[in-house]
């Protein structure tokens, strides 16, 4: 028996300049409020202003709200073990660049 497998892969090109609202990461992550209030709590995400109503996430805090939502919903991951993740990936990232820059001298 012959099975194929397609899986439909989707993406998007999130501007680093980019500073979207509280509101507005919600609609672009779907994700409520509450959610995105406890992951700036737990340090996942670092949004620039005072308060949470001048709060502004750039394109970096975009791709990390999807990546958490993405951990919370197909792994549920509690919000602690995402911000460990997420500074695991960072860390492996980081040494994944000084590796390269090492490796061409």
């Amino acid at each position: 028996m012959n099975t194929s497998f397609q899986q439909t892969l989707e993406s998007e090109i999130i501007d680093d300049n980019v500073h979207l609202t509280l509101v507005e990461l919600c609609k672009v992550c779907k994700s409520s409020e509450d959610v995105i209030r406890s992951w700036v709590v737990e340090g996942v995400l670092m949004p620039s202003g005072q308060d949470q109503q001048g709060w502004h996430f750039n394109g970096i805090a975009v791709q990390r709200a999807r990546l958490a939502q993405s951990l919370a919903q197909e792994l549920e991951i509690n919000e602690s073990g995402i911000a460990l993740a997420l500074d695991l990936l960072d860390r492996i990232h980081q040494l994944e660049a000084q590796l390269a820059r090492i490796s061409h001298y």
